[in-house]
């Protein structure tokens, strides 16, 4: 066998092109170029167009009545706190193996965040302990269908409905993803995406709220747009940020739109291989297949490492050798956020009321998320691009290092 590319040899995975991210089109440009010679840039101007087209366009792809499209996917989840009436002080769950706009949204609303477990097979928030963290002062959730594996709802809708919580689904990983025939975003009160340019639909920036609740998505409309109604250019009815989306970003949106489905399609099939080829291996474990998960989004590929079935090597070291094959892997969030210094108590004492108990975050400890971040081992999306025979070369590199791993 070849020697390890750690110690001088040849990439086991030199057959695997990843193609450069973010990708735009003729079409993406031909937009761009029609609303920068438009002159309406911003989408309150009198001929503003693209974004209106965007939000139709969304709206229908995610099967919701209602689209908003905002600045990025951080206000996104803002904006639909604030559609779920959530207020200063109120309490929201969340799941602590996500990016931290998750959390920190509900501070930047005055809300305390109180962090559930995750599930170690699906990194998608585990009901029991949704249901286990509810108390008194609990209004609502805000869970993520993590790298596009949708949550179960089947497993989480009984335990919202019992405590009477709003269900908000940060669906920034999962553009595209169905649960039973139905697209994500709307099974829940309200959901968010991101368009931030690693995302699988790539505008730079951007996000949007989908709902299929008419007051919500109204009041959503009001609150994205300084409070205003209508084209009543100062009067204003409530008191808001803007979280409004450009016209030039709307356009190019609008293309990248276009490509989605055929990428999603082109992932999911070398996801179905990569998984096929990852399974031979002892020590290596994927998400597990689920009949209710109709079609897949992508924002990441994640698999399980278990040092013990390599010797002991360490994920760290695993990653390097990896890395060096030519396989472009990372371990991801490398920390739960009630690890992260911003989750201190007095940066959250900051956001919420005086009167507000803060949970002590630091002395946290949840079983599940510490599995994920021990165990974790992540592709970016774009992998799931390559052709077959770069697919096919991943479990290889692996093997090759298995092998090896006395050399290490």
């Amino acid at each position: 066998m070849a020697e390890l590319a750690l110690r001088g040899g040849p990439e086991a995975a030199s057959t695997l092109d990843v193609p450069e991210w973010p990708q735009h089109t003729v079409e993406s440009i031909e937009n761009v170029v029609d609303c920068l010679e438009s002159n309406a840039w911003c989408r309150v101007s009198e001929d503003a167009k693209w974004v209106d087209q965007f939000e139709d366009r969304y709206a229908e792809y995610h099967d919701a009545d209602h689209a908003i499209a905002v600045a990025n996917g951080t206000v996104a989840i803002e904006l639909a706190l604030k559609m779920c009436d959530v207020r200063p002080g109120d309490e929201v769950l969340v799941p602590p193996y996500t990016f931290i706009a998750t959390a920190s949204a509900v501070t930047s609303v005055g809300a305390v965040p109180r962090f559930v477990d995750v599930d170690p097979k699906t990194y998608n928030v585990d009901p029991e302990s949704v249901a286990e963290r509810v108390t008194d002062d609990t209004v609502g959730l805000v869970g993520v269908h993590f790298a596009g594996y949708p949550m179960d709802f089947d497993e989480l809708l009984p335990v919202v409905d019992e405590h009477d919580l709003f269900l908000i689904e940060d669906a920034a990983h999962a553009q595209g993803t169905e649960w039973n025939g139905e697209k994500v975003g709307t099974v829940g009160d309200v959901g968010t995406f991101s368009f931030q340019e690693s995302k699988a639909l790539p505008g730079g920036e951007g996000g949007i709220v989908v709902t299929d609740d008419d007051v919500r998505a109204e009041q959503g409309h009001l609150l994205h747009n300084i409070g205003r109604q209508g084209g009543e250019a100062y009067r204003h009815y409530a008191l808001s940020s803007n979280k409004r989306l450009s016209e030039v970003q709307g356009a190019l949106l609008c293309a990248q739109l276009e490509k989605l489905t055929e990428e999603n399609e082109r992932r999911r099939r070398n996801h179905d291989r990569l998984v096929k080829g990852l399974s031979a291996i002892d020590g290596i474990e994927t998400k597990p297949a689920d009949d209710r998960i109709t079609a897949r989004g992508f924002c990441l590929f994640n698999f399980r490492y278990r040092e013990a079935a390599f010797d002991g090597l360490s994920k760290e070291r695993f990653i390097e050798a990896l890395n060096a094959e030519g396989v472009p892997v990372s371990e991801g969030y490398g920390r739960p956020l009630y690890r992260q210094p911003a989750f201190s108590r007095e940066h959250v004492e900051s956001h919420v009321p005086r009167s507000v108990d803060v949970p002590a975050y630091n002395n946290l400890s949840l079983p599940g998320v510490q599995e994920v971040t021990r165990t974790n081992v992540t592709l970016p999306h774009e992998v799931l691009l390559a052709d077959s025979d770069g697919i096919d070369a991943i479990p290889r590199a692996i093997e090759k290092i298995k092998d090896q791993v006395d050399r290490l």
